[in-house]
């Protein structure tokens, strides 16, 4: 391991469980495996996620959440290389995370803040947002300004630009108009868009805009079609978020490759979920929230080092 490796920090900002994976359980372990440094801040505390039947816990508030980092920062240990956030419910509480961003960024001009504007999204072809709708311009008018990586799913990407997706045409003009807001990488999660190998399908999407030393822009283009698995899994967004700053530091400049095995880990971690959880749900039942938990630690070495199943079409 290098030492500059081994040193890359990350303050990420997320939901902890005490059972289960989603949030800040979620993406600390990938991390950690891929050699990050992680320092989680827990924006709620809950039992388990709000899938199960009850949920038990704790939130965090803006003030609570500004006393932690006045904490690191009378200590001097507030010096990080990545901002991670997802899922958060509060319109203050994200005020203070926009206020952390930029301050850590008049630090360190080169940190990487990794957003997943996590909104809502689709069913049955029909959006809907499980987040109050306050939030929608805190995203769109302070959060993404600050971003440089951000992964909303189709929904959330049309929430924040206004404009709906219909073709994997204005799919690229929507990307194109994040990226004007602020972010130089923007991954488009999940679509309903139909892809070359059928409905069975999920297209994923992601764009980069790298600046080159003359100040020319250039950007990389790329679709992903996986395998849709039919289950309601949690955690999932908030493991590609985590599996996607890791993979872009170690492949700045290859939107690609780091797509390629964000989204290959994926698939090793939902097939190895899925096989468990309908071995334990027996035949014919439908697995449990508890059985559908994402089989984490058993895929430490698919985490660690994905054989690529799914391969990125620069388009």
């Amino acid at each position: 391991m290098e030492e500059t490796e081994a040193r890359c920090r990350v303050l990420s900002i997320q939901s902890h469980v005490v059972c289960g994976y989603v949030g800040n359980k979620a993406a600390s372990f990938p991390l950690q495996v891929l050699g990050f440094e992680v320092d989680p801040v827990n924006s709620v505390q809950f039992s388990n996620h709000t899938g199960y039947a009850h949920w038990k816990g704790q939130m965090l508030n803006s003030d609570q959440l500004h006393e932690l980092y006045e904490g690191l920062k009378l200590n001097n240990v507030n010096h990080y290389d990545y901002i991670l956030t997802g899922y958060t419910r509060d319109a203050s509480f994200l005020a203070t995370v926009v206020d952390i961003v930029q301050e850590l960024k008049q630090q360190n001009s080169d940190l990487v803040y990794v957003c997943d504007p996590v909104m809502g999204d689709k069913w049955n072809g029909e959006g809907s947002m499980y987040v109050p709708k306050d939030l929608l311009p805190v995203y769109r008018d302070k959060i993404v300004p600050v971003a440089d990586i951000i992964t909303p799913n189709q929904f959330e990407a049309e929430l924040l630009t206004g404009r709906k997706i219909h073709t994997e045409k204005e799919a690229l003009e929507v990307m194109d108009m994040l990226h004007a807001m602020g972010p130089e990488t923007v991954v488009i999660t999940s679509s309903d868009l139909q892809g070359s190998l059928g409905s069975d399908f999920l297209i994923a999407l992601g764009s980069q805009r790298k600046t080159r030393a003359d100040g020319t822009k250039v950007t990389q283009r790329i679709r992903m079609e996986s395998p849709k698995v039919d289950a309601d899994f949690v955690g999932t967004g908030d493991l590609f978020a985590a599996m996607l700053l890791a993979w872009t530091h170690k492949h700045p400049n290859n939107l690609k490759v780091a797509c390629e095995k964000t989204v290959s880990a994926m698939q090793h971690v939902l097939q190895r979920t899925i096989k468990c959880a309908k071995a334990h749900a027996g035949k014919g039942n439908k697995p449990s929230p508890a059985q559908l938990e994402l089989r984490m630690v058993q895929s430490k070495k698919d985490i660690e080092n994905p054989e690529i199943i799914i391969k990125a079409t620069e388009l």
